[in-house]
């Protein structure tokens, strides 16, 4: 038996609707950096593109849980003398915020070539109303939670 690896020209890939609103920046993350590289498919090869496009809306209404919002600190460098800069979620989000999830999301994903690929399919949108509706993207619903039957037993429901 020989061990499948995937092609290029065999993925088919689909776009997925994410709605950030309400939920945390964390979790959005996940869900999409998993899609962007195909790790859900069953023909996920590690050195492919096999990942689907991803639509993340209404992002400046993600949410930090705990004291992130304040606490947290965004850190760039533009490599000259003086030239650190540093900033908040909170102030971010009033100038720029969609790049909190960009960057949550982008930090997920491997820093590479086949990163760089991967991370143009992802397309993150201030708002609701987003210009992909040609592409028809399916709502994305997060599978439950595995749950294990020791975690039942605990809970008394078993």
């Amino acid at each position: 038996m020989k061990t499948f690896s995937a092609k290029s020209v065999d993925i088919e890939r689909k776009w997925w609707l994410i709605n950030a609103e309400g939920r945390p920046v964390g979790a959005v993350a996940t869900e999409a950096a998993a899609l962007l590289r195909g790790k859900s498919k069953p023909q996920f090869t590690s050195h492919v593109d096999c990942g689907d496009f991803v639509v993340v809306i209404n992002a400046e209404k993600a949410i930090f849980t705990g004291k992130k919002e304040d606490q947290k600190i965004y850190h760039r460098f533009s490599g000259y003398v003086g030239g650190h800069h540093s900033e908040t979620p909170k102030t971010l989000r009033e100038k720029f915020p969609e790049r909190i999830l960009e960057k949550a999301i982008l930090g997920m994903i491997p820093h590479t070539r086949l990163g760089r690929a991967t991370g143009k399919k992802l397309k993150v949108i201030v708002g609701s109303e987003h210009p992909h509706e040609a592409q028809n993207p399916q709502p994305y619903v997060a599978p439950e939670k595995f749950v294990r039957p020791s975690e039942l037993k605990a809970q008394g429901a078993a």
